[in-house]
C-alpha cells in the first residue's frame, strides 16, 4: 500500500528515526563545534574591538601628549627668543654705554689738550706782549731798560689781571 506521496507508515517511521539520529548527530558533532567556533570568533571580534578601542585611546593620549610637547616647545622657543632679544638689547645698551664712555674720554682728553694748548698760546702771547711792551717802552723812553726787570714787572701785572678776570 502506498500512501500519500508514496510513503508508507513503516517507511515513514524509518525515515523519522533516521532524521532524529541525523539531527542528534548533527547537534552533537556539528552544532557544538560550530557554536564553539562562532563563540571563539565572537570572542576574537570582541577582543579586536577592545584592542581597537584601546589603540584608539592610546592614539588620543599620544596626540594630546604630542600637542602638549609641541605647545611646551613653542613656549620654550618663544621664551628663548625673548631672552635672546633681551640679551641683544642689553648688549646694544652696553655697547652704547661703552661708546658714550669712550666719547666722553675723548672729549675730556681733547678738553685737557685744548686747555694745555690754550695756556701755551697765552704764555707765548704774554712773552711776545712783554717783549713788545719793553720795546715800546725803550722807544718811548729812548734809552735801554733792564729787560729782565721790566719783563718780571709786566708778567706780574698780567697775572694779577688774569686772576681778576677769573674771579669775575
Amino acid at each position: 500500500m502506498e500512501g500519500f506521496l508514496g510513503l508508507t507508515l513503516p517507511n515513514f517511521i524509518g525515515q523519522m528515526i533516521n532524521f532524529i539520529i541525523l539531527l542528534t548527530l548533527l547537534i552533537f558533532f556539528g552544532y557544538k563545534p560550530i557554536r564553539r567556533m562562532l563563540d571563539d570568533r565572537s570572542d576574537r571580534i570582541r577582543q579586536s574591538m577592545e584592542h581597537a578601542e584601546a589603540t584608539k585611546q592610546e592614539y588620543e593620549n599620544a596626540r594630546i601628549e604630542v600637542d602638549k610637547r609641541i605647545s611646551k616647545a613653542r613656549d620654550e622657543g618663544q621664551l628663548m627668543v625673548g631672552q635672546a632679544e633681551k640679551a641683544g638689547e642689553r648688549i646694544k645698551e652696553e655697547a652704547r654705554q661703552e661708546a658714550r664712555k669712550e666719547a666722553q674720554a675723548i672729549v675730556e682728553k681733547t678738553k685737557v689738550e685744548l686747555e694745555r694748548e690754550r695756556n701755551a698760546i697765552i704764555n707765548e702771547l704774554r712773552k711776545e706782549f712783554v717783549d713788545t711792551a719793553i720795546l715800546a717802552a725803550e722807544k718811548v723812553i729812548s734809552e735801554s731798560l733792564d729787560k729782565e726787570k721790566h719783563r718780571l714787572l709786566i708778567e706780574k701785572t698780567l697775572e694779577e689781571s688774569a686772576a681778576l678776570n677769573k674771579r669775575n
